[in-house]
């Protein structure tokens, strides 16, 4: 069975092009991937999703979404692309179970957040660790945090929390910034922040109460560990799309993200791309929902050209 339209991913641009592909008659099969509703899957309070006014639950809103998108027709299988085949279409993705073939594919499978690999951050996300402070800024008004990273995405974090908390402390591998100079030059200039050199995170406190009172510090040139009380880490060292499918077959930027233009398309013929996949600017669940409707309304237009009814 060839497929008309395939999506890989089931965040907000995954369902999002679901709902409007599903509406399309298209009846979109949803490869679920190995993050199953994106990164809102961790994330704990959304209160900048339209249409919630009191806030919801990240998972709450992707399983709302996913809900919608079956209510006409989509179907969602727990499964992960780990081949595709471009070259000819129909396009051919193979999982570890299955092999699925579709006239027309739309690639949301997202960006995945670099993490310090502790077992204390993994629990603790949405519970004071965070990897965006858009999302959860709000959240640490008169507080003290820790941004962790030492490049562009860090300073932006970092200056991006000067609006609400009491203080930020960076901490960083090394005694200098790999951020660009005019970044590094306005966290340097804020007097709400400090830095915290030749430092990394070593352990991140209470696992016991469930969120976050401290982290242990430890001296990378000594050897040296402190512990110091704080409320929140936010972790900034960047992104991986998840993309590596792809390498060879779809044009992407040097780090991963893929290349779109004219709205959502790729330089594949029939393959789109919506949300964190390609998008490392914005990120936001309300502009992957966007985006997800933008590649679905293309893949439709697209598969119409093309005389598939």
């Amino acid at each position: 069975m060839v497929h008309k339209v395939i999506i890989l991913g089931s965040g907000c641009a995954g369902s999002t092009a679901a709902v409007y592909a599903a509406r399309a008659n298209l009846a979109p099969l949803v490869l679920e991937g190995h993050e199953p509703g994106g990164q809102l899957s961790l994330t704990t309070a959304v209160e900048n999703y339209p249409g919630f006014p009191e806030g919801v639950q990240g998972p709450e809103l992707v399983d709302l979404m996913k809900k919608q998108a079956q209510r006409f027709g989509a179907e969602y299988k727990l499964e992960i692309a780990q081949e595709a085949d471009l070259s000819r279409r129909p396009f051919t993705i193979k999982t570890s179970e299955n092999t699925y073939q579709a006239e027309a594919l739309i690639i949301a499978a997202g960006a995945s957040a670099k993490l310090l690999g502790l077992e204390s951050e993994k629990k603790l996300i949405g519970r004071g660790v965070s990897t965006c402070a858009t999302c959860d800024g709000y959240f640490f008004r008169g507080k003290e945090v820790i941004v962790v990273g030492g490049g562009d995405t860090a300073m932006e974090e970092a200056l991006f929390l000067t609006k609400f908390a009491s203080k930020v402390y960076v901490v960083h591998r090394r005694d200098q910034l790999r951020a660009s100079k005019i970044m590094a030059e306005r966290a340097r200039k804020s007097e709400k922040i400090a830095f915290i050199w030749d430092s990394a995170v070593a352990d991140i406190y209470d696992l016991a109460k469930n969120e976050v009172t401290g982290v242990r510090l430890k001296n990378l040139k000594t050897g040296k560990e402190e512990d110091r009380k704080i409320d929140g880490v936010f972790v900034g060292i960047g992104h991986e799309p998840n993309t590596a499918i792809f390498k060879g077959q779809l044009e992407m930027n040097e780090v991963g993200y893929l290349v779109v233009r004219n709205g959502s398309k790729t330089n594949v013929e029939g393959v789109f791309a919506a949300g964190d996949v390609h998008d490392h600017v914005y990120r936001q669940a309300i502009t992957a929902a966007g985006a997800g409707c933008i590649a679905a309304i293309d893949a439709e237009r697209w598969l119409e050209a093309q005389g598939h009814k």
